[in-house]
């Protein structure tokens, strides 16, 4: 009997290459499947490539609205941005990629799961520990297993005739509606900058002359409406990538430390997603108390931390999610984002739980702060200090 193996296909370089890879040289039959997460690919394209590849059966799977209310969501809840700067598009998207892969695994009962990561990556942690939390299979990584590099791999595509376009003959991309991840190439020089051509989403040249605004309104940590208008969980994500994106919003570049030890440089396209946590954070800090703030801060860290990681399964995880969703309750409200040639800055914000208090904070006549008692707490406050600076 011909063993199975089911493969997450893209139809990219890497996926498209492990479909040969399994066929000839694990001699397997194999099944693909295209989980659409918001990377904008034509699905009768991809299947077209995965049935001349060769495969035997191929699923494509709309979870767009899926990955915005289960991973993005909650991920703006917790301020998720790793290392201060990476909204963990590519990471969240994984884990329910590997889910909707063990679904299909058992309806075709396939023999062995297989994925095109290499080893040097976080994604292959990503789909292993999910596989895994959910399936005794064995897992096929062919990059990984076999040593590949991306050479070697565009002339074993070439020798097959398999059909890369030009994006991924200069750069590794990885897409969906939370961000687009650029790297290799001309970008594995850190100081190098990014030629224009690696972008698609945000404006670089000939910005706007005039700012531009944006409303976004929260209920209980969660965006529901922009610019006075509601929207769908997907629809209001692609609105604020265009219209952030037209204004220049989105482009990260930074040094990042990958869960296998790299220091890696790493190109993101994320306007929506600058935008929401920005707006999130910031109306959290009007109705939270500073206590809650501190703690939260430290708790978003660990959450952003553990998906970055692949341990989307772990039970601290869920244990953070409980308190994070608990401190969402009071976050309701509208904030107001300024955007203007690439710079983006809260402007406003106003909720009906807001522990802003214009009578105390004013310096006006009409303050009912008494600043008599203030002599006192700030003697007590600095007694420590100024006793140890004696």
């Amino acid at each position: 009997m011909t063993e199975k193996a089911i493969l997450a296909f893209s139809g990219g370089l890497d996926t498209s290459v492990v479909v040969k890879y399994l066929q000839e040289k694990y001699e397997m039959d194999v099944v693909t499947i295209t989980v659409d997460v918001g990377q904008g690919d034509d699905p009768k394209q991809i299947t077209a490539k995965a049935k001349k590849l060769g495969v035997k059966k191929h699923y494509n799977i709309d979870a767009k609205k899926e990955f915005v209310t289960k991973y993005i969501f909650p991920s703006i809840k917790a301020n998720a941005l790793y290392q201060k700067k990476y909204c963990l598009a590519t990471a969240l998207a994984r884990p329910l990629i590997a889910k909707k892969v063990l679904e299909i695994a058992k309806k075709e009962k396939v023999t062995a799961l297989a994925h095109g990561c290499s080893g040097k990556g976080n994604d292959q942690v990503r789909f292993d520990i999910t596989m895994r939390a959910g399936s005794n299979l064995p897992i096929i990584a062919p990059i990984r297993d076999l040593n590949l590099d991306r050479t070697t791999e565009l002339k074993f595509a070439k020798k097959h005739g398999i059909k890369i376009d030009n994006v991924a003959k200069k750069f590794s991309i990885d897409q969906n509606l939370w961000g687009r991840a650029i790297e290799g190439g001309v970008l594995e020089d850190p100081y190098r900058e990014p030629p224009e051509d690696a972008f698609i989403w945000v404006k670089t040249k000939n910005l706007p002359t005039k700012p531009s605004y944006v409303e976004i309104k929260f209920e209980k940590g969660i965006p529901i409406a922009v610019d006075g208008k509601s929207k769908g969980p997907v629809q209001l994500i692609e609105y604020l990538n265009k219209k952030a994106g037209a204004a220049g919003i989105g482009i990260v570049d930074h040094i990042e430390d990958r869960v296998v030890g790299i220091k890696s440089r790493e190109v993101y396209e994320t306007p929506a997603a600058l935008c929401l946590i920005e707006a999130h954070y910031d109306l959290e800090k009007m109705v939270h108390t500073k206590h809650e703030t501190k703690f939260k801060s430290t708790v978003d860290d660990e959450w952003s931390w553990l998906v970055y990681s692949g341990l989307w399964e772990d039970p601290l995880k869920r244990d953070l999610d409980a308190f994070i969703d608990h401190t969402q309750k009071r976050v309701s409200g509208t904030v107001k984002l300024k955007m203007y040639k690439g710079s983006l800055r809260v402007v406003g914000r106003k909720s009906r739980h807001s522990l802003y208090r214009h009578d105390i904070a004013t310096y006006g006549k009409g303050s009912t702060f008494d600043q008599k008692l203030a002599r006192g707490f700030v003697e007590l406050w600095g007694m420590q200090s100024t006793e140890a600076n004696k």
